[in-house]
């Protein structure tokens, strides 16, 4: 037995195995498709779908417009759109129409098929915008041409989460391949187009296509695996909340000799301000954060060091179990500072400075209470008397799914055959807030959040990569529980 397969946390009851002929003629499919599956997953991943304001809207839509087409290729669709909504909070000027003067979100793609002879139906998520690349010469190869290095396929987006849309397409290609115009159980395919810019016209989508999307089990293919050879069903998300803090004390900026010493300047208490979020041991320092109770398996500080890539001589930050302080308690980073360059940087005195600050939020305290308990700490201890301004405030609540329903019990059959390897239940630091939207709205269906990343994915980050056998077992695993869906009353 490995060291992996002694902290994992055990699988929980599973449904009856899946017929053993349609198993195999499922097999055979997706790996006969396997080369089809990773040239469209290459193709996507040459568009550079940043959805983020500041990059080009027109690769977004390429990019929809190409999903668009590998969903009619399933030939499960009668229809497939490109849809777009408001962002939510828009409204029109004086005069104008929302359609014509609210700002619209950018394209998703939307296909329906419904259910017949009472069989269940499954909307299935992924999305299909990704992160900004960051510095290229961080990257090893470019970042938007695909690079196959042995078992893994590099470039942005290529795992978060173009794999999810693969995932699904090729799990439909397979499903259909099997039943053609006989498939009864339900589908519901949503590509989502801007989840990375913060799902700003999800609420908006939702209420404009509930009847479309209303579905008894909701797959969301977005998530981690316990490693390359053990699949993961995700059954908590920490929440987010993100903003910009600005800190300025002077009018304009002066010289460092002539006033230093006495005019402070913003970088001094941005510093301080930013160090208070913190304690000596880099816990979260912010009274009326909370965290969340619950087991957690374990994982040693040298196990996490070697995954998390930390340099010789850094140590874990935090308390208590490795594993809890990554799922079940609050977190505070900041991701970005608006300051001169050092190649750039004058004998002055800075007279503001600003950071982005991202908030991971335990699952179950809301996000708008977290997002208040740092505002009171944050203007409680302004030092120097700055003048302080928090904007571009977004807010998402983490997710805690219920795994007790037939639904995940028949995941987990299907990810066992699929992966040869029972799933574990497993936290998640991250966060995907339109999970808990979809719960509010489809209270009654069951949340599967699965995914086709592992550890060393490096989503959002420089060489992010997919491994091309966990998107194998993905795509069968999800093929195999559409196919007993078909089955299932």
């Amino acid at each position: 037995m490995t060291d992996t397969e002694k902290h994992r946390p055990d699988a929980g009851s599973q449904a009856p195995a899946t017929d053993p002929a349609l198993l195999e003629a499922l097999r055979e499919h997706v790996h006969g498709a396997l080369p089809t599956t990773i040239a469209d997953l290459s193709a996507l991943v040459r568009i550079p779908s940043v959805s983020w304001s500041a990059f080009d809207p027109a690769h977004v839509e390429r990019s929809a417009e190409a999903v668009a087409d590998l969903v009619r290729s399933t030939g499960v669709f009668d229809e497939v759109r490109v849809v777009r909504s408001a962002v939510e909070g828009d409204t029109p000027v004086d005069g104008g129409s929302a359609a014509a003067d609210a700002e619209l979100g950018q394209p998703a793609v939307l296909a329906v098929r419904p259910a017949r002879n009472g069989r269940p139906t499954v909307m299935l998520y992924a999305h299909h915008d990704v992160q900004p690349q960051g510095d290229d010469a961080l990257w090893e190869t470019p970042p938007f041409e695909p690079t196959l290095r042995g078992d893994r396929l590099y470039g942005r987006g290529a795992s978060d989460d173009k794999a999810g849309v693969m995932t699904h397409v090729a799990a439909l290609r397979a499903v259909h391949a099997q039943f053609g115009d006989d498939l009864d159980v339900g589908i519901v395919l949503f590509v989502e187009g801007e989840e990375e810019f913060g799902s700003r016209s999800f609420r908006t989508f939702l209420r404009e296509q509930r009847e479309h999307l209303a579905a008894d089990v909701i797959v969301v293919a977005d998530s981690d695996n316990w490693s390359t050879e053990v699949p993961a069903i995700t059954v908590s998300l920490r929440g987010n909340t993100t903003f910009k803090l600005t800190v300025t004390t002077l009018e304009h900026a002066s010289h460092s000799g002539m006033y230093g010493g006495a005019a402070p300047d913003a970088m001094m208490p941005m510093v301080r301000l930013l160090a208070s979020l913190h304690d000596d041991d880099g816990a979260v320092a912010v009274a009326g954060l909370s965290a969340h109770d619950a087991p957690v398996p374990e994982r040693s500080e040298d196990e996490f060091a070697a995954e998390a890539a930390l340099v010789d001589g850094a140590r874990p930050v935090g308390s208590g179990p490795v594993l809890s302080r990554m799922w079940f308690q609050p977190s505070i980073t900041v991701t970005g500072l608006d300051v001169p360059s050092v190649a750039n940087a004058s004998n002055t005195l800075l007279p503001t400075v600003a950071a982005r600050v991202s908030v991971r939020v335990a699952p179950g305290q809301p996000a708008t209470e977290a997002f208040a308990a740092v505002e009171e700490h944050l203007r409680s201890h302004v030092p120097f008397g700055a003048r302080i301004e928090i904007t571009e405030v977004d807010t998402g609540d983490g997710f805690l799914v219920d795994a007790s329903g037939w639904a995940v019990q028949e995941a987990r059959t299907a990810m066992s055959e699929g992966w040869g390897a029972a799933p574990v239940e497993q936290g998640i630091g991250g966060s995907i807030p339109f999970v808990s939207d979809l719960a509010a709205e489809f209270p009654e269906a069951q949340i599967l959040v699965t995914g086709v990343e592992d550890p060393d994915t490096r989503a959002h980050s420089p060489n992010e990569s997919q491994h091309l056998g966990v998107l194998h077992r993905a795509v069968l695993s999800e093929a195999v529980l559409l196919a007993r869906l078909q089955g299932r009353a």
